[in-house]
This record gives structure tokens, C-alpha cells and sequence, in this order.
């Protein structure tokens, strides 16, 4: 590999881990900086409407759906690939569940509710990330939601839980 394109390849690796890291801190002119602004994030069907349009707004309206049910959000980073102009990022995700995980429909209204239970988890991710003029351009990533649901203690719910998660549903659609 040449000097060129290794230069390349590490601003793409930095770019990619640099957009992860933002998700948990990052103020929306980070976001502005590192996401392009046709940039697509193929992971936003369960989000909310704000995180499935294109650009800096819509991965900014994502991290803020994250923080709002997690704190102390962070990805370790185990390893990064970089194929021209694609990068993928094996990382484990850490975080607090402290507010209520709001997952959407396809029609952007309010599916599920898990309300917060103070518990930590830790799972695997891959992240795939395409970069166009030094930002990200599209975003896919496949996570472990049942080992997260399981830490969590969503799955299985108790009777209590099943009796909160309702509450939470009928106050988040209510907001």
C-alpha cells in the first residue's frame, strides 16, 4: 500500500470511529463535520421520524434517541477494516439503560416502550460505514438486540415489566 493510500485509509478508520464516538458526546457541529450531508443511515426503520431523513440532522436526531434511554454510552472500538471506501468497525457498545428505549413503526408511530431499568449492558455491534469526501455517506450495522434485551431485562419480561412497558407506551404516544 502506498503512502496515499494509506494516508486514506487511516482518515477513513479515523472518520468512521470518530462517528460512533459522537453518538454518545458529540454536539450537532461534530455531527455537521464527519457526516456528509446525503448521508444515509440504513439502521433508522425503528427510530424516530427526525433519524429517517439524510444528513448531519437526521444521525444527530439518532444520537439524541440513544441518549435519551442510555447513559454512560460508549463503543470500544475491538477492530477496524477499511476496503477503499468502506470501513467496518467490530465494537462492543456499553451503556446504562436511565430513560425510557423508544422503538418506532415503519409509520413512525410509537411500536414499544422499555422503560429504564437501571441496568448496564455490553454487546457486540458491527458497524459498516461508506465515506465520501472525508464523511460518512451510509451507515448499516448489525447488533446483538437479544443479548441486549436479555441484560437489560426486557426479555423475558415480568408481569411488573409487561404493566410498565404499557404505561410507558401510552405516555410516549401521549408526548
Amino acid at each position: 500500500m502506498d503512502n496515499i493510500s494509506r494516508t486514506a485509509a487511516d482518515t477513513a478508520r479515523a472518520v468512521a470511529i470518530r462517528s460512533l464516538e459522537i453518538m454518545a458526546d458529540g454536539a450537532r457541529a461534530d455531527f455537521d463535520a464527519i457526516i456528509h450531508p446525503d448521508a444515509t443511515n440504513r439502521e433508522a426503520k425503528a427510530e424516530p421520524p427526525a433519524s429517517r431523513g439524510r444528513g448531519p440532522a437526521a444521525y444527530y436526531a439518532t444520537a439524541i434517541w440513544l441518549r435519551d434511554a442510555y447513559a454512560e454510552l460508549h463503543h470500544t472500538i475491538e477492530t477496524a477494516v477499511v476496503d477503499g471506501d468502506l470501513v467496518v468497525l467490530h465494537t462492543t457498545m456499553h451503556g446504562r439503560h436511565t430513560g425510557p428505549f423508544v422503538a418506532y413503526g415503519e409509520d413512525g408511530q410509537v411500536d414499544q416502550v422499555f422503560p429504564p431499568t437501571g441496568k448496564t449492558f455490553a454487546v457486540t455491534q458491527s458497524h459498516w460505514l461508506r465515506i465520501a469526501d472525508g464523511k460518512v455517506i451510509e451507515h448499516w450495522a448489525n447488533r446483538d438486540d437479544l443479548g441486549q434485551a436479555m441484560q437489560l431485562g426486557w426479555v423475558p419480561p415480568t408481569p411488573v415489566y409487561l404493566l410498565r412497558m404499557a404505561w410507558a407506551k401510552r405516555k410516549a404516544q401521549r408526548n
